[in-house]
């Protein structure tokens, strides 16, 4: 067992000294004091002093924050601490610890995992295990763009890197509902076609920057007209237009049969 002896100094300060003869809940009590007198001094802080100190802070760290009190609560729910989003894991997208508002400027979905190539998986091809895997979280970015769009009109810079489920509507819907919207980088998004690069040129009005990187179903064609028509535009696409797209089923069924014939008469 552990003696401890708490002295709170001026200012807030604590020291705990522990010795091995008091009981652990005089411990546990102690620690719970300094605690509170923390969270006393820090509410009496003002609203832009809170909100800095949150910025250093995590999201988990954020949310914990918050519910030790109505006032760190409130600083929490305020949409100015939520300036910048980033999520590397679709499945932070579901948590509670973060608040989406008109003030969010740079917004990034980043999935870098195994997984991604099975999601990139042309549909048809996916065998009934890979098709359950999918199923699982194949809508959250969808779901959470059209959140985007309907909460964040003033968001500034768009990345999306290795969401294989979104499809073009998701992303010309963000372009017309984000006027303000002046950076736009696609990654390794397989479902993005030149129906994308088309809304570039209708509705990126406020577009200065573009990134398409590894997306397959990207012609060149649709690149060279937004060279054209958004001349303005500073576009890069690493290996976009240079890649194998998806192909129907009934296409690959009329190959195979060319190429028996093929064989068959050679």
């Amino acid at each position: 067992m552990c003696k401890a002896s708490a002295r709170l100094q001026s200012g807030g300060e604590s020291r705990i000294q522990t010795t091995r003869d008091t009981p652990l809940s005089h411990c546990c009590f102690v620690i719970i004091v300094v605690v509170s007198c923390l969270v006393m001094h820090l509410t009496e802080l003002d609203q832009d002093c809170l909100l800095h100190l949150f910025s250093y802070l995590d999201k988990d760290s954020c949310r914990s924050l918050s519910l030790t009190c109505v006032r760190l609560r409130q600083v929490f729910l305020d949409p100015q601490l939520w300036m910048l989003l980033h999520f590397r894991s679709l499945c932070k997208l579901r948590r509670d610890n973060y608040v989406l508002g008109s003030s969010l400027r740079y917004l990034a979905v980043s999935w870098h995992s195994s997984r991604v190539k099975v999601c990139n998986i042309e549909d048809w091809m996916k065998t009934t295990f890979q098709k359950d895997l999918c199923r699982k979280h194949e809508s959250l970015v969808s779901d959470f763009l059209e959140r985007v769009c309907h909460m964040c009109p003033n968001l500034l810079s768009l990345t999306l890197s290795g969401c294989g489920h979104i499809t073009d509507r998701d992303v010309i819907n963000v372009l017309q509902s984000c006027k303000r919207l002046h950076s736009l980088s696609l990654e390794n998004c397989s479902r993005m076609t030149d129906s994308v690069l088309q809304a570039v040129v209708d509705h990126g009005h406020s577009l200065t920057d573009m990134r398409v990187d590894f997306c397959r179903n990207v012609t060149q064609a649709g690149l060279q007209e937004v060279r054209d028509k958004r001349p303005e535009v500073h576009l890069s696409a690493l290996h976009s237009g240079d890649m194998i797209p998806d192909s129907k089923p009934e296409e690959k069924t009329q190959i195979r049969r060319a190429l028996q014939k093929f064989l068959i008469f050679s």
